[in-house]
């Protein structure tokens, strides 16, 4: 008879959820993009659902502290994280002994956006386009450096996969977060960087910088004369993102449930204008196809690391 009960009694579980505040857990400082967008998030999850969703900041490790957190917290759908691609969810299992499976320890929610990345170039560059970048780097191996936001996050795997796909070498310089390696992109001190559309796009807009590709599948609506970086290099897709995941056994009409409000939220005309806003585009998914997405990205930024040789202190 107990056996027999446990379906409604999850079931029971999923339709009063949530009962009392749920902690969103971001997993960099306060201030930064992620934590910027998942407070918009949690507050739009609380008129939606009428109960607090509260953000808390756990940062260090390239996020693998908040997301242990997250995977070891009881499974009760009042613990998520807010994740990006770029290090606690797809990365980090590449570069790091992960205290968590990042597969089955986790119940992955949905999507929240996809961040295109663009390949930018200083104007000293002599390439208008991917084919004429790629024949630069041949010509001169390991003449021209470029810069990411910090060693083995997306920007530098972006790069790398680049690199690998076109056996092309460049010399990489890591920095402290995206804004100082735009600086010393405009000002000559290195020559290109793979970046979210955010802090370059100005730039671009200005002439200060040239934007010769786009990483995702197609052209941007943003920069629609920038081709794809898979027309130069057949198969080259990149696409980072934003999601959320909750402990792995959270009941799954719990995670259902999340994942309805959260897909309500992101097809509201004023949220995709938020998102878009920063030059990303707001998305929404099932839990499964984000688990597929997950786990995509850990298959492929594994293979990049172990060809690349690319260790991290």
């Amino acid at each position: 008879m107990l056996l027999l009960g446990l379906p409604s009694l999850t079931w029971a579980q999923g339709e009063k959820w949530p009962d009392k505040p749920v902690r969103i857990v971001v997993p960099f400082a306060a201030g930064g993009g992620t934590d910027a967008l998942a407070r918009v998030v949690a507050a739009r999850l609380s008129e939606d659902l009428g109960q607090q969703f509260v953000v808390e900041n756990r940062a260090g490790a390239g996020g693998t502290i908040g997301a242990e957190f997250v995977a070891r917290s009881a499974p009760d759908g009042y613990t998520a994280l807010f994740v990006s691609a770029s290090y606690a969810a797809s990365s980090n299992p590449a570069l790091y002994r992960t205290p968590y499976d990042p597969v089955k320890g986790i119940a992955p929610i949905g999507l929240v956006a996809n961040l295109p990345l663009v390949v930018v170039v200083h104007p000293s560059v002599k390439a208008a386009n991917p084919q004429e970048l790629i024949e630069l780097a041949r010509a001169s191996p390991r003449a021209l450096s470029y810069g990411s936001a910090g060693n083995g996050g997306t920007l530098h795997l972006s790069a790398e996969h680049f690199l690998q796909m076109t056996k092309t070498e460049m010399v990489h310089v890591p920095y402290k977060g995206t804004g100082q390696a735009v600086i010393d992109l405009l000002g000559g001190r290195i020559q290109m960087m793979f970046s979210d559309f955010g802090p370059v796009l100005p730039h671009v807009k200005a002439g200060k910088l040239r934007a010769i590709a786009v990483t995702t599948e197609k052209r941007n609506p943003v920069l629609p004369d920038v081709p794809a970086l898979g027309e130069a290099v057949p198969g080259y897709v990149v696409n980072s993102w934003f999601g959320m995941w909750a402990p792995g056994g959270t009941p799954r009409e719990i995670v259902q449930r999340f994942n309805q409000a959260l897909t309500r939220i992101m097809t509201r005309p004023e949220m995709q204008e938020r998102v878009r806003a920063e030059g990303n585009e707001p998305a929404h998914s099932t839990p499964e196809e984000f688990g597929r997405l997950i786990q995509r990205d850990i298959t492929l930024w594994a293979k990049v690391v172990r060809e690349g040789n690319i260790k991290v202190e």
